[in-house]
């Protein structure tokens, strides 16, 4: 689902749009009256208000909710895979998660089921692997469906910069992973940096956000605390930033922990 906008709902309320989302793959949803167009960076329509829902395009397609059921359209607006799904996610190298019942599978772009239904969780497929659940469990399969990690996290993050966060010894239950501890694996499945955290995210920039007690900090790959756990409200670092909140403070640091601009409110 597209992250929404705030600036760019402000430019498209002038050009007529009650609502309106970032781009994503060249067209941003927007909403006119009750139904959902897209636009191009022009501000040209692109595909005409039609629906009740709408999703960011990835990959050159993008979700449609019809009738209780999902499918895709492209970027005219044509249905390209007729809504037979209870569940999915935007594709992701070529492959889309969907569920049938409550089980989830993935299909290529033609719609061809190409891995079957049979987790009880999965992810989009990242750096050529998706975390899976089975029986409770989480491991990791490859574009084939083949299990390369077998099960036995008690949750699992998808693999980011060549290392995934794990949970061990935790429970997970309804979209929440309570007590435990976070570590490092790779796509070996071996675990580079031990269980130690009640906390963890995923790297980005070379720096992962982990949690000690109520505080977050970041490591590096070697699982070295880089900036000591002190922010009530990490993000993830990006060019070299990261927003963090301290009370009300709040700001952006440099990767060594200086605050480079911050407010209190």
């Amino acid at each position: 689902t597209p992250l929404y906008s705030s600036a760019a709902s402000d430019v498209y309320k002038r050009q007529q749009f009650d609502e309106a989302f970032i781009f994503w793959d060249g067209l941003a949803p927007v909403r006119i009256g009750m139904k959902w167009g897209y636009i191009d960076k022009t501000g040209k329509m692109a595909i005409e208000p039609q629906s009740y829902f709408a999703y960011g395009f990835s990959e050159g397609l993008s979700q449609r909710y019809i009738n209780k059921k999902f499918g895709f359209i492209d970027k005219t607006g044509k249905i390209v895979i007729e809504p037979q799904f209870d569940g999915t996610e935007g594709f992701r190298e070529g492959l889309a998660r969907v569920g049938i019942g409550v089980k989830y599978g993935y299909i290529d772009k033609t719609g061809k089921i190409v891995i079957k239904p049979q987790f009880d969780d999965a992810s989009s497929f990242y750096e050529g692997l998706a975390f899976v659940s089975i029986n409770k469990k989480y491991g990791y399969i490859d574009k084939t469906g083949k299990i390369v990690i077998k099960p036995q996290f008690t949750y699992a993050f998808v693999f980011r910069e060549g290392l995934a966060g794990v949970n061990i010894g935790g429970e997970h239950e309804h979209g929440l992973t309570n007590g435990g501890k976070w570590g490092y694996i790779d796509k070996t499945g071996k675990i580079v940096i031990n269980p130690q955290f009640d906390g963890a995210d995923n790297f980005h920039d070379g720096l992962a956000a982990v949690k000690i007690s109520n505080k977050w900090g970041y490591i590096d790959k070697t699982g070295k605390m880089i900036i000591k756990p002190q922010f009530g409200f990490p993000h993830q670092f990006t060019n070299g930033l990261a927003p963090v909140a301290i009370g009300n403070k709040w700001g952006y640091i440099e990767k060594t922990g200086k605050w480079i601009w911050s407010s209190t409110e």
